[in-house]
């Protein structure tokens, strides 16, 4: 039989069911039997793992027979007797509030849990310890949180979040894997109309039946298109979410995905070190703003730089930099734009007056693009991604219409890294297809000139070097290095990256201190990767272990791992190749 997950109606802890006929259980940590409501025959649970312990958990199971993944969200229980005293007290704590929570002074939780406090002893109303857990998660998941799919943007695994309307499942991009159907959904049109209404207000804008279609910033960064009702979309409301990540993809974590190899992000290093101007160009999620950010931390530390977008996506560790994002405008329209409306093109002209020496530009589009290519030509160096699936899509794109850039202009980019989402195995993962060197434009044939560095190939999923790169040669004239020399400095570049993937370091901030640290002293930098880490991972583990003083059977190490702030947002992959080598390392 195929064990899975549920969560004890009383106490919340996890019971672990192994065989799927069970009609009641007894939950091993309050010793309460009950009845089992969800039965899952002929399912397997892929994955179990917590994302607001003790009371959020997060299962993903498949169907033997389909083999269909289904994410299930595990919350705590509540009896019908249980949701009514939750509804008068949320309903009387919605007739106190005058503002918004989180545009309070004072801190919202405890003011929340004051009120509530409040109104259980006025009405005199009899909650036990796990009740009043119950009810305060509840009730910080509706007025702080994002209510009903509040688990969702916890989960650190998930790129993006769609609703296509009410009665319909809501539908999730994986990290691990790929697109799944999530059992949440809303059960009437009404209820998911309220919710998106609230959506837009929490992103202090406004949606209605005159203006039904919005974009818009959450106040997390992430970024969401919504719809309301049956205006524009037949079946109803829909959303949206493009997850932001606070917790940055690095280096080596594209190097764990298999993205790019370490010897690509040596060339990149070196690349982006001497100023090299680079665009990222892929289809939809391909992963273009994944590598933009994870190259730019190998820009110098005291550099100056000024960032460009519509949704913040690019974190970066270092201190001269600005970040920039457009704005919308309001009230009426002027010249075909309405008025206070600061767009990218507006971004990018401004940012030329900030005396840059790195301008990055979260994607090009339109008429930025060309001030973009004259702030190559006039010695900024630039990075941006752009929607183009091939280097000969992405010169019609950029030539086009509504770019327009001229093709002597385009010469003044050195490298173009196509990303592409491709099928593996059976499983979506995202590659670096190409590298290619912009060369210049042929003066007799009008013809770009271009050099391939890395090629996937896609039988081995292995990434080749072609064995000649002309910004690698431009670099070593400029050091003034021999051919063996340039060689050795990108092998040790490649083995920094190489330790720090070993060693599992992926917090960008750290990351951009060992580059900063390699750059100002190399022999220091290889001397400390040589040594053994102060701390190996089966100490870490151990100690983590302690500090959490699990000795139950049904928390196992991984649990606790998992519960630790630096690991806790790490892939479920990453940390199974963790405990792997904590095995390895015994």
């Amino acid at each position: 039989m195929n064990k899975y997950t549920i969560l004890c109606k009383k106490c919340n802890a996890r019971i672990y069911l192994k065989d799927p006929d069970d009609a009641s259980v007894q939950c091993n940590v309050c010793h309460t039997n009950q009845q089992v409501d969800i039965i899952l025959k002929n399912v397997e649970e892929l994955i179990c793992y917590p994302i607001d312990p003790p009371y959020t958990y997060i299962s993903v199971v498949k169907n033997l027979d389909t083999l269909q993944r289904t994410y299930r969200v595990l919350e705590p229980y509540l009896s019908k007797e249980e949701q009514n005293v939750f509804l008068f007290i949320r309903n009387e704590l919605i007739s106190r509030f005058t503002v918004r929570l989180d545009e309070l002074d004072e801190n919202p939780t405890s003011f929340l849990i004051d009120q509530y406090n409040g109104i259980v002893k006025v009405f005199g109303i009899a909650i036990d310890d796990f009740l009043e857990k119950k009810l305060l998660y509840y009730l910080n998941r509706f007025f702080l949180g994002y209510d009903k799919i509040d688990p969702l943007m916890k989960d650190p695994h998930i790129e993006d979040v769609s609703c296509d309307g009410a009665k319909s499942s809501l539908f999730i991009n994986h990290r691990d894997f790929g697109s799944i159907e999530t059992d949440v959904l809303f059960d009437s049109d009404d209820r998911l109309t309220q919710f998106v209404t609230k959506l837009a207000q929490k992103c202090g804008k406004h949606i209605s039946v005159s203006n039904p279609m919005l974009d818009a910033t959450m106040p997390d960064g992430s970024r969401i298109q919504m719809t309301l009702s049956g205006e524009v979309t037949t079946k109803g409301s829909t959303f949206t979410i493009r997850k932001f990540r606070s917790d940055p993809i690095t280096p080596v974590d594209l190097i764990e995905y298999h993205t790019m190899s370490p010897e690509i992000f040596a060339y990149l290093w070196l690349a982006v070190e001497h100023g090299s101007n680079a665009l990222v160009s892929g289809g939809t999620a391909s992963g273009k703003t994944s590598v933009l950010n994870a190259m730019c931390l190998f820009i110098p530390k005291e550099s100056k730089i000024v960032s460009i977008e519509e949704t913040r996506e690019i974190n970066l560790p270092h201190p001269n930099w600005i970040p920039g994002i457009t704005r919308s405008g309001f009230g009426e329209v002027l010249n075909d734009r309405l008025i206070g409306e600061i767009d990218l093109f507006d971004l990018m002209k401004a940012a030329l007056r900030q005396r840059p020496e790195y301008i990055l530009v979260g994607e090009i589009r339109g008429k930025e693009a060309y001030v973009l290519f004259q702030a190559m030509a006039t010695g900024h160096t630039t990075y941006s991604t752009v929607h183009a699936d091939s280097m000969k899509s992405l010169i019609h794109r950029l030539e086009g219409k509504p770019i327009n850039v001229p093709r002597n202009m385009l010469q003044s980019l050195d490298i173009v890294m196509i990303q592409s989402m491709v099928k593996l195995n059976g499983k979506t993962v995202r590659r670096c297809k190409d590298i290619i060197e912009v060369i210049t434009v042929d003066s007799e044939t009008n013809e770009f000139l271009t050099n391939h560095v890395f090629k996937w190939d896609s039988s081995t999923d292995e990434f080749k070097y072609t064995g000649k790169s002309f910004i690698l040669e431009t670099i070593r004239e400029l050091r003034d290095l021999s051919t063996d020399e340039m060689r050795s400095e990108l092998k040790q570049r490649q083995k920094i990256l190489e330790w720090m993937h070993k060693h599992m370091i992926r917090d960008f901030k750290q990351i951009g201190e060992i580059v900063s640290g390699y750059t100002e002293n190399p022999s220091e930098s290889l001397a400390k990767i040589s040594s053994p880490p102060k701390q190996s991972l089966l100490k870490k583990a151990s100690e983590i272990q302690s500090s959490f003083n699990v000795h139950d059977d049904s928390f196992s190490l991984y649990d606790v791992i998992t519960s630790e702030d630096k690991l806790k947002k790490s892939s479920h992959a990453r940390k199974k190749k963790f405990f792997m080598r904590l095995k390895k390392n015994k």
